[in-house]
């Protein structure tokens, strides 16, 4: 599945291996769809295509996430990078929070995609809980712009619905993680009395430990280092 995990398409410098996927926002089905055919708009040059502007907004709205020692990311600062002019941005979001929710939206259709998969396809636990934690490490890998998404870094003094949206989405990871720790248990993969919640919280409180690893080292600190290992240990449920 990790050859599945898929980057914000047209993002210089967040691929890292070969992609097999790309989700990107919804209504655009793969990469041709996000071809950055330039246009002028009120003396704005933008994509041509109002799903590919706003693509193309995200996009490098994450390429400036992956600089983590730059200031607040501005809209101004974001026009830009565009070279377009911030009112050409509120055309197509209506604020810088809305640009976030975009985000967000990808990396939830994306790690949830996957969770789901992995899930479908395998109906051991354990491999369930090894096969998720090596895709949530392996997307952070590949889309480091996101990590500090993930982490919350990007989100402080933003709209306070953004991290709320965020610690749902780690939650929802977490109870995936308890479903697959209860099917172990029920295949004799696990302890019959292991505490499926302390477990999880364990599991999710690891990954998010290495993703703020990687963003906190200026994604020099690879989210997958040591993860064999790390993995075999956590898995013992000893």
């Amino acid at each position: 599945h990790f050859d599945q995990i898929p980057t914000l398409c047209g993002c210089q410098g967040t691929i890292r291996a070969p992609v097999a996927a790309c989700i990107v926002v919804p209504g655009h089905k793969n990469k041709s769809d996000l071809a950055l055919n330039k246009t002028t708009l009120g003396g704005d040059t933008m994509a041509a295509k109002p799903g590919e502007r706003k693509n193309q907004i995200l996009q490098t709205l994450a390429e400036m996430l992956e600089k983590p020692q730059q200031e607040k990311i501005t809209t101004a600062a974001l026009a830009a990078r565009l070279d377009v002019s911030e009112a050409a941005l509120y055309r197509h979001f209506a604020s810088k929070a809305q640009m976030f929710e975009g985000l967000i939206e990808f990396i939830e259709q994306t790690l949830f995609g996957l969770i789901n998969k992995i899930t479908a396809e395998e109906t051991d636990g354990r491999k369930q809980l090894d096969g998720i934690i090596s895709m949530l490490l392996g997307f952070a890998q590949k889309n480091p712009g996101m990590t500090r998404v993930l982490i919350g870094d990007a989100l402080v003094n933003e709209n306070e619905r953004l991290q709320a949206r965020i610690n749902q989405l780690h939650d929802r990871i977490e109870a995936t993680l308890r479903q697959a720790l209860r099917i172990a248990a029920t295949q004799h993969e696990a302890p019959a009395g292991l505490d499926a919640n302390a477990m999880a919280n364990l599991l999710l409180a690891f990954v998010v430990g290495r993703w703020h690893q990687f963003a906190k080292s200026g994604f020099k600190r690879s989210p997958l280092d040591l993860l064999d290992a790390q993995k075999a240990a956590l898995l013992r449920f000893s």
